[in-house]
């Protein structure tokens, strides 16, 4: 233990007069990623309550056709703007972004309703323009409005209840949390601490291995009275110390960021308080043995600092791919997905994020198996060190 000790210390304090080292475990991880994250959320949080609080702005082309559906659009708040154009000015106008939306009535529209028979309108706008989607919804909803409208009047015209029309209605109950419904935008926060986690350690890892021998320093190294497994393992140890430095600094900096974004103008709230932050911390220390473990053994394999840092660099896409994915198809939590590193670290934060109860089980599972594979890279990254080609 006391040479485990030594080599730990040893790795931790060269490291520390790293200015790579620093930047990568004080500065990028920690600061970088809560900042990015806030700044795209405030983005998106921007265009959203936008979205919602600004008038809605249509242009008609054949408005004349159909004076009720305008005043009925006016009513409603809609700031309606003429479009001299057919359907394919409307067409070229949408597609070339001059106009967000265009509702095209026809000429025989007013002959149509006055007849009994359904009347068609167009409503022109460009699925690829993601910020027109929030206009075309509420321009959507509007004129069914009115279509349901008018049926309630040719109804009650025949002496009919309205109701008739509508058999069924669906109340729709919302058991959503706030805490609940921010995780919507919030799903993300998993992936940049288990980046920001693995950025930390990412120079640790490269200067203990494909450092130490282009400086020439491994092998006299080897040489001394010290067991090669414990010396891997205190350079895991090291590597694992930066890690949770950076852990801490990110998790305390989203704590902090967090704060400033206008979630309750959507109906959300940030749960990630200090009990929060200190359960993700604890979530995902065992995730730090599996990384530590895994740069160190995929960076032994490299001849030189520029080659591990690049086989590296890529390296830390792969835990987050799963992460990726759940966000992406909303996958719950669940106890068979637990035995999935990165994943089940994700989940779990999920379920912080939502102010929902850990299941003890799934926490076991997660910390467990995450463990085990952490421990088993760290086996084998030992026992690479054993041969005598690793000098090579």
């Amino acid at each position: 233990m006391r040479a485990l000790g030594t080599v730990f210390l040893k790795e931790v304090v060269e490291n520390a007069r790293d200015r790579r080292t620093i930047t990568s475990a004080l500065l990028l991880g920690p600061l970088g990623a809560p900042l990015l994250f806030t700044v795209l959320m405030n983005v998106t949080l921007e265009r959203e309550r936008h979205g919602f609080e600004a008038p809605l702005e249509l242009a008609i082309a054949g408005g004349s056709e159909a004076p009720n559906l305008v005043a009925f659009l006016k009513g409603e708040g809609v700031e309606v703007r003429e479009f001299g154009g057919d359907a394919n000015g409307a067409a070229r106008a949408v597609r070339a972004h001059e106009r967000r939306l265009v509702l095209v009535i026809p000429a025989d529209y007013g002959a149509r309703l006055r007849s009994g028979l359904p009347a068609s309108v167009q409503l022109y706008s460009d699925a690829s323009d993601t910020s027109a989607a929030g206009d075309r919804v509420r321009a959507e909803s509007l004129i069914r409005g009115f279509a349901n409208q008018i049926a309630t009047w040719r109804l009650a015209a025949r002496g009919l209840a309205p109701t008739l029309s509508r058999p069924l209605i669906v109340d729709q109950v919302d058991v959503s949390t706030p805490a609940g419904r921010a995780v919507t935008l919030l799903g993300m926060l998993s992936y940049f601490i288990v980046f920001a986690t693995l950025i930390g350690g990412l120079y640790v890892a490269i200067d203990t291995t494909a450092g130490e021998r282009e400086r020439g320093s491994l092998e006299p190294l080897l040489t001394l009275p010290v067991a090669r497994r414990e010396l891997v393992l205190g350079k895991i140890l090291a590597t694992c110390a930066w890690m949770i430095v950076s852990l801490t600094l990110t998790v305390t900096a989203f704590a902090v960021s967090l704060r400033f974004l206008r979630l309750e103008a959507l109906g959300m709230a940030a749960n990630f308080g200090p009990h929060v932050a200190l359960a993700t911390i604890g979530v995902m220390l065992p995730f730090v043995l599996l990384g530590a473990s895994l740069m160190t053994l995929v960076a032994s394999f490299t001849r030189s600092y520029r080659e591990a840092q690049s086989w590296l660099t890529a390296l830390l896409l792969i835990p987050t791919v799963p992460i990726m994915f759940a966000a992406l198809y909303q996958v719950p939590a669940r106890l068979g997905l637990m035995w999935i590193p990165s994943l089940s670290q994700h989940l779990l934060i999920s379920s912080l994020l939502k102010a929902e109860s850990l299941v003890p089980a799934s926490v076991l599972v997660s910390a467990a198996s995450t463990l085990a594979f952490g421990a088993l890279l760290a086996f084998i990254a030992a026992r690479c060190y054993r041969r005598e080609q690793i000098l090579g």
